[in-house]
């Protein structure tokens, strides 16, 4: 007797559903140090993509001299040498264990929930549900070093935030700096908790909001529907049992993928977040709307995906990186979980048409 239309993939689900919740709360650790891992590896990146987007912040109104990828690169490096490339990634590293965290622990237990209480949703909807679920969970912490991260990119050195500062360009108000310069993270935070309590900390949260549980299920759903394109294929050309992808490799390649594709899409809200945390107390836009308005009105289509090839240059390997730690930690250290997962795959055989059969024993 033999169930047919079995896949190795319908056994790791099955697998997952009658898990412990010892391995999700695995899952939290593992998305923890892989968003660590992935945020400390591409923040120069990311710094570089920061300033890109701020200029209309700190360079006052001349979109026609705003600085390309290399013109900015050499300016940082002129201005602050290597340790300009680095400012804010300890709040930086900090945001990304917290979403790391709550995103892959949330998808799983999210996926899990969905799949069983409503089987209506299963599937790439499912995925795009309990990725959105994780990020926006992730946010209380990650808004607050996002916020902070940013203006710490965008200051570099004291040397050369000092001589920026007190240009009338980024001087709304006559005599008025745009900001203090911070030194660290808590630092950092006190000094904007002082100056606009918790509206400062918590600026651009709704812009943030919307540009990343989008970001969050696109990239789930694009990378469980990218697994589904490989099992297919795999199983289409090459029905070989013993024949077995690297998941560290998979997660790198197929996640790297799902990541540039996702930030492309998100770029535009990724430029109304950063102008919003960047301009502090002396705000230039009124809001959300009225950032989208005023960038789509004096600088068009370009500057609603300005910042878009360092962004995206950041989540391909970024994401690529994330997901292979993720898929890395999980073969190695979920020995258990491992174990089971293997014993069903040794009862699984191929049928003459391809598919998957699996042998009641």
């Amino acid at each position: 007797m033999a169930v047919q239309g079995t896949t190795l993939r319908d056994v790791e689900a099955s697998s997952n559903t009658a898990s412990s919740p010892f391995f999700v709360w695995r899952e939290f650790v593992w998305g923890a140090v892989a968003g660590a891992f992935g945020e400390g590896m591409m923040h120069p990146v990311d710094t570089i993509k920061t300033r890109i987007q701020s200029q209309a912040i700190i360079s006052g109104s001349q979109f026609q001299n705003q600085k390309n990828i290399l013109q900015m690169v050499r300016a940082l490096w002129v201005a602050d040498g290597l340790k300009g490339f680095y400012r804010g990634i300890t709040p930086g590293i900090t945001g990304s264990l917290a979403t790391g965290a709550t995103y892959f622990g949330i998808i799983e237990s999210t996926k899990k929930w969905i799949e069983e209480s409503h089987p209506g949703l299963s599937g790439h909807l499912a995925h795009f549900i309990a990725g959105a679920a994780g990020d926006t969970l992730g946010s209380f912490v990650y808004v607050p070093c996002e916020v902070i991260k940013q203006r710490m990119q965008v200051q570099g050195t004291i040397t050369s935030w000092s001589s920026v500062s007190m240009k009338d360009s980024i001087s709304f108000k006559p005599g008025m700096q745009m900001y203090g310069y911070y030194t660290g993270i808590f630092q950092a935070g006190c000094s904007i908790w002082k100056e606009q309590g918790l509206k400062g900390l918590y600026a651009g949260y709704w812009s943030t909001l919307a540009r990343d549980v989008p970001f969050a299920g696109l990239m789930v759903m694009s990378y469980e529907a990218l697994k589904d394109v490989r099992e297919y294929g795999k199983q289409r050309w090459i029905p070989n049992p013993k024949y077995h992808v690297n998941s560290s490799l998979e997660g790198l390649l197929l996640g790297g993928l799902a990541g540039g594709f996702s930030a492309y899409l998100t770029t535009p809200l990724d430029v109304i977040k950063t102008r919003l945390q960047v301009q502090g107390s002396t705000a230039r836009y009124n809001g959300w709307f009225d950032a989208i308005r005023t960038v789509w009105m004096t600088e068009g289509i370009k500057g609603m995906f300005r910042g878009s090839v360092p962004r995206i240059a950041w989540y391909i390997p970024a994401s690529a990186l994330t997901f292979m730690a993720v898929e890395f930690l999980r073969d190695h250290f979920n020995d258990g979980q491992n174990n089971d997962n293997s014993q069903k795959v040794a009862n699984l055989s191929i049928d003459k048409n391809g598919s998957y059969l699996q042998k009641v024993v």
